[in-house]
C-alpha cells in the first residue's frame, strides 16, 4: 500500500466493501493435471483461512451498531485478528500470482480478488506479457484498473451527474474546476469507517473553507432518509450528491471506488492532485497547497 493504514481502520474498511471478507476462489475446470493439482492445493490453503475469517466478519457485523464500550472493545479485538488473517491471505495470493506468471492460474485468483490489490500491483499483475492476460475472466479486473487509472494524480476529474439533497440534478463540474481545491469525498451513512473519519473532514472544512477549498460529498447510500439524516448528524455542511444506487453508484466505475471512505483532491484546474487523504494526511496536503493559513500558493 502507498499509505499504511492502522490495523483497525484497514479491517473496518474491508468490512465496508461490496464483497465478502473472504477469498472467493472460483471453482474452475483446469485441463492440465499438474496445474490443477497446484491450484487445488492453493485453494485449500486459502479456504482454511477464509473459514477462520468468516465468524469474525459475522460477529463484527452483529456489533456494528452497538456503541457500548464493551462492543467497541470487542470490535477492536476482532479487527486486529481479522487484519492479521487478511494480511497472510493477501501475501499468499501475491506469491501464488508471481510464481505462476506464465500460466493460466493467476487469472482465477485475480478475477475473484482484484479489489485486494492497489494500482501498482494490478498494473504488474495485468501486464500483457503474462500467460493469462487474455483470460475472459479478467474483464472486470481490467475495467477496475482502468477506473483506478482515472483517479491518479495528473488525470482530469471524471464527470458525475446525480441529485443533491433537494432533489435537483447537479454535476460534479458545477463545483470542480472552478478555481478551488475540491475534495470529492466518497462515503455512505451505513459506513462505520466513514463516520469515524468524518470529524477529520469536518475539521478540514472549518479550517480552510472560504480560503480556496471546497468539499463535495458523493454518497453510496440507497435510502434517501438515511443519507439526509447522516449529513445532518455528522455536521456535513458542504454540497452533497447521490444517485442512491448503493454500490451501483456511478462513482464506483468512474473512480474505481470499491471501498469507502475514499476521496480525490482536485486542483483549481480540474486535475487530480492526490487520492485517499485521511486524518492528518488531508490537513498536511491542504497546508501544502493552500498554506498553513489557507492562502493559495
Amino acid at each position: 500500500m502507498n499509505v499504511k493504514k492502522t490495523i483497525a481502520f484497514a479491517v473496518a474498511t474491508l468490512f465496508a466493501m461490496n464483497v465478502n471478507a473472504q477469498v472467493n476462489l472460483l471453482e474452475v475446470e483446469i485441463a492440465d493435471a499438474a496445474l490443477k493439482a497446484k491450484y487445488e492445493t492453493f485453494r485449500k490453503e486459502m479456504t482454511v483461512m477464509s473459514e477462520e475469517m468468516a465468524p469474525l466478519v459475522t460477529r463484527w457485523r452483529e456489533l456494528q451498531s452497538d456503541n457500548s464500550a464493551a462492543a467497541q472493545a470487542a470490535k477492536a479485538a476482532i479487527e486486529v485478528k481479522a487484519d492479521s488473517i487478511d494480511d497472510v491471505m493477501t501475501k499468499q495470493m501475491k506469491r501464488f500470482i508471481k510464481e505462476n506468471r506464465n500460466n493460466e492460474l493467476p487469472a482465477y485468483v485475480i478475477a475473484a480478488n482484484y479489489y485486494n490489490f492497489n494500482i501498482d500491483e494490478l498494473r504488474e499483475m495485468l501486464a500483457p506479457n503474462t500467460g493469462y492476460f487474455n483470460s475472459p475472466g479478467l474483464d472486470r479486473a481490467k475495467a477496475h484498473l482502468q477506473a483506478l487509472e482515472k483517479r491518479q494524480p495528473g488525470k482530469h476529474f471524471a464527470e458525475l451527474t446525480m441529485k443533491n439533497l433537494e432533489g435537483k440534478t447537479v454535476r460534479l463540474s458545477d463545483y470542480v474546476g472552478k478555481g478551488k481545491y475540491v475534495l470529492v469525498d466518497f462515503w455512505a451513512s451505513w459506513c462505520g469507517p466513514c463516520r469515524q473519519e468524518m470529524p477529520n473532514v469536518v475539521n478540514s472544512y472549518e479550517r480552510f473553507r472560504g480560503k480556496g477549498y471546497e468539499i463535495v460529498g458523493v454518497s453510496f447510500d440507497q435510502k434517501e432518509d438515511a443519507w439526509k439524516k447522516a449529513v445532518g448528524d455528522l455536521g456535513m455542511t458542504w454540497p452533497q450528491m447521490s444517485d442512491l444506487k448503493g454500490w451501483e453508484c456511478a462513482a464506483h466505475d468512474a473512480y474505481g471506488v470499491n471501498s469507502i471512505p475514499s476521496n480525490v483532491l482536485v486542483g483549481p484546474d480540474g486535475v487530480i492532485v492526490a487520492t485517499d487523504l485521511r486524518g492528518q494526511a488531508l490537513l498536511k496536503k491542504l497546508e501544502e497547497v493552500l498554506g498553513a493559513s489557507g492562502e493559495a500558493k
